[in-house]
């Protein structure tokens, strides 16, 4: 695919693509050798034509319809987005949780035409990646779900492969899991991320926790993110 850049300016960003300095140790990967391979679940290889290329370089942030307001207790306020250089291409990912919260509300964000998957506690992106999504004739389901099954050894029931740190989705079997995220693969419709990536997630997660999946939406710094 393109690359898939995030800005540095730390004012705008896309829903799930983020951008904005962070002090502490950052864990950057494509890969790790210390992770042990696991054989990812079939994946659908597509043509240009049948699956659209994200914009190799971020447009202008549009703002959302007016969040709900962050008094609410079914609102997050953004208050920190991570700062990536350079582009967020297939493979890639980052996790630091130093400044952040070490509790708090959990809210996952995927925007599905960027392909970032970003983790927010209490406001503050902890965590971020490049994923794989369903293909045009298995497409990722949109809207405001929540994790209903957290399974680290799943395999799944319809192709017999491995969906390491699975999170259920939906009860016909989306998910999020640890998968190979390679450029020009897509899944059956689940929410693939790096293996590596997938174990810090499916540890700092639990049951109830929201995932909002969009295709485009944009919010502004200290936007709220509604949990619903």
């Amino acid at each position: 695919m393109a690359a898939v850049w995030r800005t540095a300016l730390g004012w705008t960003f896309l829903l799930g693509a983020t951008g904005a300095a962070a002090a502490g140790a950052l864990l950057l990967a494509g890969a790790h050798p210390d992770e042990p391979a696991a054989t990812p679940l079939p994946v659908i290889r597509v043509t240009p034509a049948a699956r659209a290329t994200p914009a190799a370089v971020r447009p202008t942030p549009m703002p959302i319809a007016t969040p709900a307001s962050p008094s609410t207790p079914e609102a997050m306020v953004v208050r920190r987005i991570l700062h990536i250089d350079g582009p967020f291409t297939h493979g890639r990912w980052l996790w630091d949780e130093s400044g952040a919260p070490a509790t708090g509300p959990i809210v996952i964000t995927v925007d599905l035409d960027a392909q970032v998957l970003s983790i927010f506690r209490d406001g503050y992106e902890i965590g971020t990646a490049v994923v794989l999504y369903g293909a045009d004739w298995k497409p990722t389901p949109l809207g405001a779900l929540k994790i209903t099954e957290k399974d680290a050894d799943h395999v799944s029931n319809l192709y017999g492969a491995p969906m390491p740190y699975m999170l259920r989705l939906t009860n016909d079997g989306i998910s999020i899991h640890g998968s190979d995220v390679q450029p020009g693969a897509a899944t059956h419709g689940c929410i693939g991320v790096p293996t590596a990536f997938a174990r810090k997630l499916f540890a700092a997660v639990k049951l109830g926790d929201r995932v909002i999946i969009t295709n485009g939406k944009r919010l502004s710094m200290g936007g709220a993110i509604t949990r619903r």
